[in-house]
Parts: structure tokens; sequence; C-alpha cells
């Protein structure tokens, strides 16, 4: 026998009853502050990476230019005013930035190595951008311009604040006579600080103050291309006929898991496949976005073969009776009443793959897509150096300005992400139908 009080009105206002509804209400208070810390937490968490990437990357969107009054004499070029773009690259452009340098600092220095520091403050890709200046306006020649052209990088993290001047020469790689130097360039209003066209406009350099991600974003996009064409056809047509021509045995069980298993596997992997099968086997060209664009295809096709099996079977059953009891044929069911209601599950499924293809390196790495290319490519045989290789690569480098580019980049990366996720979400919502 129970203590439990005979009528039910007994019993709910019962000491008894009111314990054990503080109790459960103090139960789920606990639960509920326990996931509120939890989203706090990982909102805090969050909104520190995203914070700590921004503040490194701040300086990264900034260029440091230097205006020098460069004179640009006909008689240094072959054909004068005339002189067409063959002449004018045999021209010694370096000299022409060094003289201008000299005379606006005072005059040349006697000292070799007074030069040599000197000639520091500008970034050596200052006389290839004045030279494909004078290139695109022949009408320079023979004239004395002023041309904002990138500083270095140790003088940019010094006039952007990366660098503190005021600390002793032995703590910086800056020597005292640059800092009088590019003060003095300060005064006379001949450094200013502009966007960074160069990030997002010109390829990859070993000079960071000039170095950019185009090439990056080019054979990202062109690995990409290869790795939709691919994994697309391939993964909805293997999810339709398991979904709905496969016999349900144990063959086809024994497929199905070994799909979820493969969307498991870690990415590496994946790297090491596609390098002994398309360049061991196959002999495909390293490096070249194919085989960067089969590797990831390998990677995203069980994913996208789950995506799609599921969206195939949300179809409701009764639009296939339907189709069938009006006389379709399966093949025409599929292809005309449950591929169509299916395609809403199909394009998020494939867009969040190909986001995930977009920030993979592990694969990329492993079939030789880690080497300095500084030109973008112009085919899919082309060596190429995707985004994120890139990125890690400029994260391996010691020049202290590349650590404020590769934020930069994973900032663009991140960009294209987000971009992709919200075309997965409008696709989804658009041509989603309720049921």
């Amino acid at each position: 026998m129970t203590d439990r009080p005979e009528n039910f009105t007994e019993w709910y206002t019962s000491e008894r009853f009111n314990v054990g509804v503080r109790r459960r209400r103090t139960r789920e208070g606990v639960l509920r502050g326990l996931g509120m810390v939890s989203i706090l937490l990982a909102v805090t968490m969050l909104v520190t990476l995203f914070g700590s990437i921004f503040y490194q990357a701040r300086t990264a969107f900034v260029q440091t230019q230097i205006g020098l009054e460069v004179a640009l004499p006909a008689a240094e070029f072959d054909g004068g005013t005339q002189a067409g773009a063959d002449a004018i690259k045999d021209v010694n452009f370096r000299g022409l930035v060094a003289d201008a340098l000299y005379a606006s600092l005072g005059g040349r220095p006697d000292s070799r190595g007074a030069r040599r520091e000197m000639l520091a403050l500008i970034s050596a890709d200052a006389s290839f951008q004045l030279m494909e200046r004078v290139i695109e306006e022949p009408s320079l020649i023979g004239q004395q311009s002023r041309f904002w052209l990138p500083a270095s990088d140790d003088m940019h993290n010094i006039v952007q604040g990366v660098v503190d001047r005021d600390v002793t020469e032995d703590d910086r790689r800056t020597s005292d006579a640059q800092i009088n130097w590019i003060e003095r360039l300060e005064d006379q209003g001949m450094v200013r600080s502009a966007f960074a066209w160069d990030l997002l406009l010109r390829n990859d350099s070993r000079d960071p103050e000039v170095a950019g991600i185009f090439a990056g974003v080019v054979g990202s996009a062109l690995m990409l291309t290869v790795t939709l064409v691919v994994s697309l056809p391939l993964g909805v047509a293997a999810a339709v006929y398991l979904e709905e021509f496969a016999p349900k045995n144990w063959f086809t069980r024994l497929i199905d898991v070994n799909i979820r298993n493969l969307a498991a596997v870690p990415s590496i992997v994946f790297g090491l496949l596609a390098l002994a099968v398309f360049i061991r086997v196959f002999g495909m060209p390293r490096s070249s976005p194919l085989v960067g664009g089969l590797a990831l295809s390998l990677l995203t096709l069980p994913t996208m073969i789950i995506a799609a099996r599921a969206a195939i079977a949300a179809v409701p059953p009764s639009l296939r009776t339907a189709a069938m009891e009006l006389g379709a044929s399966k093949m025409q069911t599929v292809s005309k009443v449950v591929l169509p209601n299916a395609l809403p599950g199909i394009l998020t499924g494939t867009i969040i793959s190909m986001a995930e293809a977009l920030g993979e390196t592990a694969p990329l790495l492993m079939i030789g897509m880690v080497a300095f290319v500084a030109d973008a490519p112009s085919s899919f045989l082309d060596p190429a150096a995707p985004l994120p290789v890139q990125i890690y690569t400029w994260s391996t480098s010691p020049e202290r300005a590349f650590a404020a580019k590769t934020a930069a980049a994973i900032i663009v990366l991140l960009l294209f992400l987000f971009l992709m996720n919200a075309a997965a979400i409008y696709l989804r919502d658009r041509v989603q139908k309720k049921w």
C-alpha cells in the first residue's frame, strides 16, 4: 500500500506532489540554463574567432604607397615617345625608380649599404608596376610624373602601426635610418594609404606587399567546375537508382552502408586515392585543376548521394502512385514527377557539398597543388594553386605581412562560403513545394 491520497484533489494539493513539481522545474531550469550557457559560449567563441581574423587582416586591405617624381627621358627608350612594348620592357625601370627615390631624400648615398637600405623602402615589384603603367600609357615617355608605388612590407608595417617605430633598432627589422627616411617622406606628403586592389586583382608573389589571390580564385573556380560536372550527374544518377530502381536486398544495403561510411572518411584519404589513380595510373598532370576537381569529386560524391537520396525519399508516395495510375512508366514517373519535386533538396545538397569542397586543402596537397604558381591558370591542365592551398602557403611564410594577407584571404574564402550557403537557402525556398 502507498500513502497516495484517495482522491485526486488531495493528491494535487499534497506536499509530496508540490515537492515533485519543484524538483522537475528545478531540473528544467538547470537544463535551460546549461543550454543558454552553451549557446552563449559558442557565440562568444565565434565572435572571438571572427574578431581575431578581421583584426589581423585590417592592414592587408590597405596598401602603403610612396609617391615618387619619376623622370622618363625619351633617350632611355628605343624609339623615343613612339617606343613599343618590347622596347619599354628593355628599359632599366629599377634605376629610374632608384634615382627618383634618391632625389626625394636629398641625393644618392655614397655608401652601398645605405643605398641598399634606402631602396628597401620601395617594393621590389615597384619597377614592374611602373613598366606596366608606361606600357598602358606610352604618352608618359619624355615626361616627369608622380607615380604612387607600393612600399615594402617592412615600411608598410611601420606606417600602419603594426610595428612600433619607437622601439629600439635591435627589436625591429628596420633601421633608424629607414625610419628617418620614411618620416621625411611622410612630412613631404609622399606617403599615403590606399585600398589594396593588388590583393584581389594580382597573382601570388614572393613579396607580401603586392601578393594577391586572383590566381587562387581562378584555380578554385576551375577546380569546382570539374567537381560539379563530375559529381552532380553521378550523384543524382546513383541516388535515383538506389532509391527508385535497385532491389531491396543485402547487396544494396551493403552499398548504402559503404556510401555512408565514405562520407565520414578523412579527406586526405581521397587525396591518396587521386594520387594513385589519376596521376600514377592515368598519368594526368600534377597540380592541375582537372586532377584537383576529380579528387574533390571523390570527396563530395558520397555526401551528394546521401543528400539526393534523402530528397528523393521525401517526395510523397501519393505522387508516384498517381502518376503510375495515369499510365506513366517508372522512368517517366521518376523524371517528370519525382526529380522535379526533389530538386530543392538536391540543389541544397549540391551547393553545400561544393562549399565543403571549396575549403578543402588536404586532398590537394597530396596531388602536388602546393607549389608556388605565379600566373593564373588558363585551362584545366595548367598548374594551379587554389585559394585554400594559397592560404596554407601564406600561413607558413616567415614574412610578417603574410600573416595579415592570410587572414584577408580567409575572409574572402568565408565570404564565398556564406554566399554559397545563402544561394542554397534561396534556391531551396524558391523551388520548394509544401505538401
